[in-house]
C-alpha cells in the first residue's frame, strides 16, 4: 500500500485560480469569468502583486506544489503561467524536476502544441476534466468536448511530454446508467494515465442544476447504483495498475497528488487569485470573488482577503482527523495527536463504537477506514465532526 509521510514544517503548496472559461458547465460553483484577453492581463499583474504581499510569510518555507486551478486555467497563455512560475522561482527558488507543477486542462484545449508550450513553460502534471464518455451525459453537463476529443486530448498531452497525467471522471449523473459508467470506464483503462481523481455529482448553489433541481433530481441514480458504480470504479481502476490511496484518488506507484495529499495532511497553503482560500497557521482566508475588486485591492496595496476565520481548536481538530481518514494508508492515532493534539474522550469513545460497528478498524494503532466505512464515509465523518 502507497504510504504518504507527514509534511514537515517547512512545507507548503501554492494555489494559482485561474477563473476563465468559454462556458461555465451546469454543475459548476466556483467564481468564473469570461474568457477575455484583458481581464487575463489585469489577473497577471494583480497575481504577480498579491505574491510580493504574500512573501514575507513564505521566506525560508520550501515550495512542494504548485497547482494552477480555475476555471479553466489552460485558457492562461503558457507565457502567461511562464510569468507566474519565473515571479515565485525568482523570489523563493524551487527546484522544477521535483516540485508538482500542476494545470487543469479541458479536452478542448489539450492538443499537442499547447501542452508542449506548456511544458516548456514549467507545467509537469496536468489533470484534464474529461468527467465522462459519453455524449449524452457530456451535453446534459454542459461541456464543450466529445468522447473522442478527450481521448485524443489526453494522448497528445502525453506525446507531448507530460507523463504525469490526472484526469477527473464523475458519477451519480443524471441519466446515467451502470452499464454506461462502466463503458467509460473500460475505455479509461485503453488510455496512458498516471492518475485518476473520482467525484460523484453534489448539486450545489448558484448552479444550473441547482436552479433546475426539481428536473434534474429525479434522474439521479438512487443509492443502490451509486454504490455499485463506486465499486465498479475500485475493480476497474485497480484492475489498471492505479492503486487507491485515498477515498477518490488513485495512482499508479510514485503518481499520488502531492497538492491534494497536501489538503489532506493539513500542509499549510496560500491561495493566489480571486475567490482562492488558504490555509495558514490555524487560519482560513479566502480572496474576494470578484477581479476587479482583487485587481484594485492590491493596486492599492491593500489586501484582497475578504473572509478570514480563527479556526476552533476542538472543531479543527476533529476536522484534520475526518478529512486525514480518507487517506488508505490510514492514521496512527498516538502520531496524528502529537502532530495536531489530544483528541476528546467523545471523540475517542465514538472511534471505538465505530471498529465495534465494522466502519473502522486498527491494526499495528493504525486505524483505517474498512470498506464499508467508506462507502459511508460521510456518516462517520458528520459522528466524528
Amino acid at each position: 500500500m502507497l504510504t504518504i509521510g507527514n509534511p514537515t514544517s517547512s512545507e507548503i503548496s501554492l494555489y494559482f485560480h485561474i477563473p476563465f472559461c468559454t462556458k461555465k458547465c451546469n454543475y459548476c460553483h466556483f467564481y468564473v469569468l469570461p474568457d477575455q484577453e484583458p481581464l487575463k492581463n489585469q489577473l497577471l499583474i494583480a497575481l504577480k502583486l498579491e505574491w510580493k504581499r504574500m512573501l514575507p510569510l513564505l521566506i525560508n518555507k520550501c515550495i512542494i506544489s504548485i497547482y494552477f486551478g480555475g476555471g479553466t486555467p489552460s485558457l492562461f497563455s503558457p507565457d502567461r503561467i511562464q510569468a507566474v512560475l519565473e515571479t515565485i522561482h525568482q523570489d523563493l527558488p524551487f527546484d522544477y524536476s521535483t516540485t508538482e507543477i500542476t494545470l487543469e486542462v479541458n479536452p478542448e484545449n489539450g492538443y499537442f502544441s499547447l501542452m508542449r508550450a506548456y511544458a516548456q513553460a514549467g507545467i509537469n502534471r496536468v489533470s484534464i476534466g474529461i468527467q465522462t464518455l459519453d455524449q449524452e451525459l457530456l451535453h446534459l453537463l454542459g461541456r464543450l468536448h466529445s468522447p473522442s476529443l478527450a481521448k485524443r486530448s489526453v494522448l497528445e498531452t502525453y506525446e507531448a511530454g507530460i507523463t504525469n497525467l490526472s484526469i477527473d471522471l464523475m458519477y451519480d449523473l443524471p441519466r446515467q446508467s451502470l452499464k454506461h459508467w462502466e463503458m467509460t470506464l473500460q475505455e479509461i483503462g485503453t488510455l496512458p494515465l498516471s492518475h485518476l481523481s473520482l467525484y460523484n455529482l453534489t448539486i450545489e448553489p448558484f448552479t444550473v442544476f441547482f436552479k433546475k433541481q426539481n428536473f434534474v433530481r429525479p434522474l439521479l441514480p438512487d443509492e443502490e447504483t451509486s454504490l455499485a458504480m463506486y465499486n465498479a470504479a475500485i475493480e476497474h481502476l485497480t484492475s489498471f495498475g492505479l492503486e487507491q490511496y485515498e477515498i477518490s484518488a488513485f495512482a499508479k506507484p510514485g503518481f499520488y497528488s502531492k497538492h491534494n495529499t497536501g489538503y489532506w495532511l493539513a500542509r499549510p497553503f496560500i491561495g493566489f487569485g480571486p475567490s482562492a482560500f488558504s490555509y495558514w497557521e490555524g487560519k482560513r482566508f479566502r480572496n474576494v470573488a470578484n477581479l476587479k475588486k482583487y485587481h484594485q485591492s492590491l493596486t492599492l496595496n491593500q489586501s484582497p482577503i475578504d473572509f478570514n476565520e480563527q479556526l476552533d481548536p476542538i472543531a479543527h481538530l476533529k476536522e484534520l482527523f475526518v478529512i486525514q481518514i480518507r487517506l488508505c494508508q490510514g492514521i496512527s492515532i498516538a502520531d496524528f495527536e502529537q502532530r495536531h493534539g489530544k483528541l476528546s474522550q467523545e471523540t475517542l469513545e465514538t472511534i471505538e463504537q465505530f471498529i465495534l460497528d465494522g466502519f473502522l478498524t486498527q491494526s499495528n494503532q493504525i486505524l483505517s477506514l474498512t470498506k464499508k466505512g467508506v462507502l459511508f464515509y460521510d456518516t462517520v465523518a458528520s459522528e466524528l465532526i
